[in-house]
C-alpha cells in the first residue's frame, strides 16, 4: 500500500507541535519551581533571624565568680534566660584585670551565641596596660548598659571613727598617710576611685591591692584595713548588716534603696562622682539580626517589676544606653579615666 505524502506530513507537524507543547510545559514547569525555590530563600532569611536563638547561649564574665559583678550578671541572666527562650550560660573568666575574658570573648566566633559583659574596668585598661589583646572599638559590637551603680566610702567603724564624709576627710587630715584604703588591685577602678578622691581633696591615703575586690572587702569587714571604695552593688548587703560603714556615695544623687546615705556632692566635694557600671557586647561581625533581638529582649527584662526592684535593691537605676549611645558612654569613660591615671601617675607593678 502506498503511502500519502501529505498524510505524513501531517502526522509530522502534529508531532512536532506536542514536542513543543511539552518543552514549554517543562520550562514553565522549571520557571514556576525556581520562583518557589526563589521564594522560599528569600522567607528563610528573616525566619532564620527571627529564630535566633536556637540553642543555649553564652556570656563571658571576665571576673571570677561571687563578685559585684555576679550580683548583676545573676538575676539578669536568668530573666533573660526566661524571655530568649533558651539557656543564658555565664563563663566566668578571670585574670588580669578582667582582660583574660575580654580576650578569650574578642576571639570567639562571632554567630550570635558567645556575648561579652564587661565594664568601667575595660574603659580604664587602654591607660594602664602597654599592650591588650583586644580592643573594645575593634573587636566589639556595643549592645547595652546593663547597669551603672554608684561607688561608695565604706569604713570599718572600729578603725575609723567617722560617719560623714566630712568627718572622714577631718580624721584623715589628722591621721596624714596613717589611713589605708583596699582595692581589688593595681588599676582597677576601686584604686583610681580612690586616686580621684586623693586628687579632689588631697586625702593622703594609702593604697593597699587586694587580687580581687571580694578579699578586700573581707579584710575591711574584719578589721585589717580602714576603708574601701568599691561598687555599692557589693557592698550593699553589708551595709545593710552593719558590717561596714557608708559615708558617702559618688553620685550627684542618693542610690535607689539607699537614701540615707548622702552624696558626695551634698557632703562638700561636689565634684567627686564615680560609678561602676557593666555592659554587653558582642563579638565584630555577629548578625545584626542577633543583636537586634538581644537589645529588645533586655528592654523587656529591664521593664519587668522584678528586675526594677533587684537594680533598686543593689542601688543601681534601670538603664537605658543603647547602641551609639552606650558606644559614646564608654568613649566617654575611656578619656575621663585615661586623665586620671596620666594625672595620678598610676603604674603597674
Amino acid at each position: 500500500m502506498a503511502h500519502r505524502p501529505g498524510a505524513r506530513a501531517h502526522r509530522g507537524s502534529a508531532s512536532h507541535a506536542l514536542s513543543q507543547a511539552s518543552r514549554r510545559r517543562q520550562v514553565l514547569a522549571l520557571g514556576a519551581l525556581a520562583l518557589t525555590g526563589a521564594g522560599l530563600s528569600v522567607l528563610s532569611g528573616p525566619t532564620q533571624a527571627q529564630a535566633w536563638p536556637t540553642k543555649p547561649v553564652t556570656v563571658i564574665v571576665p571576673f571570677p565568680a561571687g563578685g559585684g559583678t555576679d550580683s548583676f550578671a545573676r538575676p539578669l541572666f536568668a530573666a533573660l534566660s526566661r524571655q530568649l527562650g533558651q539557656q543564658v550560660i555565664i563563663d566566668n573568666k578571670g585574670g588580669a584585670g578582667g582582660n583574660v575574658g575580654a580576650t578569650l570573648a574578642a576571639k570567639a566566633a562571632p554567630d550570635g551565641y558567645t556575648w561579652f559583659m564587661g565594664g568601667v574596668h575595660h574603659a580604664i585598661a587602654p591607660a594602664i596596660y602597654p599592650k591588650l589583646d583586644y580592643s573594645l572599638e575593634r573587636d566589639f559590637v556595643p549592645v547595652a548598659l546593663l547597669a551603672s551603680v554608684p561607688q561608695v566610702i565604706i569604713v570599718n567603724a572600729k578603725r575609723v571613727p567617722a560617719n560623714t564624709l566630712q568627718e572622714f576627710l577631718a580624721y584623715v587630715k589628722a591621721n596624714p598617710g596613717k589611713v589605708n584604703f583596699g582595692s581589688a588591685g593595681n588599676g582597677t577602678s576601686h584604686h583610681l576611685a580612690g586616686e580621684l578622691f586623693k586628687l579632689q581633696t588631697g586625702a593622703q591615703l594609702v593604697h593597699v591591692p587586694y587580687r580581687g575586690a571580694g578579699p578586700a572587702l573581707q579584710d575591711v569587714m574584719a578589721g585589717q584595713i580602714d576603708m574601701m571604695f568599691d561598687g555599692l552593688g557589693s557592698s550593699a548587703s553589708h551595709i545593710k548588716g552593719g558590717r561596714v560603714k557608708a559615708v558617702a556615695v559618688a553620685g550627684d544623687k542618693r542610690a535607689p534603696g539607699f537614701p540615707e546615705i548622702p552624696t558626695a556632692a551634698e557632703s562638700g566635694v561636689p565634684t567627686y562622682q564615680v560609678a561602676t557600671w557593666y555592659g554587653l557586647w558582642a563579638p565584630k561581625g555577629t548578625p545584626q539580626a542577633a543583636i537586634d533581638r538581644m537589645t529588645a529582649d533586655l528592654a523587656k527584662v529591664f521593664a519587668t517589676k522584678e528586675m526594677k526592684e533587684s537594680w533598686n535593691g543593689l542601688g543601681a537605676d534601670t538603664p537605658t544606653l543603647t547602641g551609639k549611645a552606650f558606644h559614646d558612654f564608654v568613649q566617654a569613660e575611656t578619656k575621663r579615666w585615661g586623665e586620671v591615671v596620666k594625672a595620678a601617675n598610676v603604674k603597674l607593678d
